[in-house]
């Protein structure tokens, strides 16, 4: 139950630093963490204490399993944030190279 919390905690670090930065790098890095905290948590629903890999043996059909469904959607996800935050990168190296700041107030004051 703790781990659930952590991830929660986590995933309000992140919102936190997403709302109150003005950096764009230090928002996409906020964007990071609350994916991170997302993973573990889809990770942690699969895990049961005391499972072992779903490899299935006839010979000894009362053994708990943990579940692998979570844990290959996680893998999945993984790779979909990567791209998404590469993706945003280069959007802000595109805004800063115009802009010539990180700033998303001075940003909105030199539209041009």
């Amino acid at each position: 139950m703790i781990a659930y919390i952590l991830c929660f905690i986590l995933f309000l670090v992140g919102l936190y630093g997403a709302v109150t930065q003005r950096n764009l790098v230090k928002i996409a890095i906020s964007l990071s963490v609350m994916e991170f905290s997302t993973f573990l948590f889809f990770a942690l629903l699969g895990y049961i204490d005391g499972g072992v890999a779903p490899i299935v043996n006839p010979a000894e059909p009362a053994r708990i399993y943990v579940d692998p469904l979570p844990q290959a959607l996680v893998l999945t996800a993984i790779v979909i944030g990567l791209a998404t935050t590469a993706l945003l990168m280069a959007v802000i190296i595109r805004l800063y190279r115009k802009y010539g700041t990180f700033d998303i107030r001075e940003m909105k004051n030199l539209r041009g």
